[in-house]
């Protein structure tokens, strides 16, 4: 696994709450084993406390995405970087996972697992995914969905960086509800008398009158 790709560890985490509706799902260790997919050796060490320890994560996580969505890519680094430190990995190379057409190792960036809990765990290889992704595609990759309510977490894999929603039905639901508000504009502004209508057509008339004479 490329390490790029870990940052959707940092996507499904933060993506696990609404904090304008009030709702998340983190509430299970169930629920964390799905975070972490079921081939983990470290969702198989998760405990109650790791719960706790992955929601205080998520803050932080989510806090870089919306920094970053601001414009504010000095603070998002610095929210990253503290993760980075209170949290370290321990890369190594490996093949395990995959094999080419002549059966050898594909060999890859692996992110071994050291730390003291699960929660840690993920954390760390979040924070590192996250920061890989950051460096290589630009701050401005990382965005949170205009689409309101919805405050989801997204990266940016468009080739004109225009991604704006994490969705595409919310891309649809801000698309309609856009439409729907300028429709309301167009009919709350007032009509034109007809009275005036005719004086402006008199005259329209009259000025020209001469030029047709």
């Amino acid at each position: 696994m490329e390490l790029a790709s870990y940052s959707d560890f940092a996507v499904r985490l933060v993506n696990t709450e609404q904090p304008t509706r009030g709702t998340d799902t983190l509430t299970t260790l169930d629920t964390a084993r799905e975070l972490f997919g079921t081939a983990s050796q470290a969702a198989r060490r998760l405990v109650d406390g790791d719960l706790t320890r992955m929601r205080a994560a998520r803050a932080r996580l989510r806090a870089v995405f919306e920094a970053a969505s601001e414009g504010d890519e000095v603070r998002a680094v610095d929210l990253l970087n503290a993760l980075l430190m209170e949290f370290p990995v321990s890369p190594q190379i490996s093949g395990h996972e995959y094999r080419d057409e002549d059966g050898r190792p594909k060999w890859h960036m692996h992110i071994a697992d050291h730390a003291a809990n699960a929660g840690a765990v993920y954390t760390a290889t979040a924070s590192m995914g996250l920061a890989v992704h950051l460096t290589e595609y630009g701050v401005d990759r990382l965005g949170i969905c205009q689409a309101a309510p919805c405050r989801n977490a997204y990266l940016d894999t468009s080739t004109n960086r225009s991604r704006r929603y994490c969705s595409d039905r919310c891309a649809t639901r801000a698309n309609v509800a856009a439409y729907r508000a300028r429709k309301r504009l167009e009919n709350a502004r007032p009509a034109v008398p007809a009275e005036r209508s005719g004086r402006t057509a008199s005259v329209t008339q009259d000025s020209s009158a001469p030029a047709d004479r």
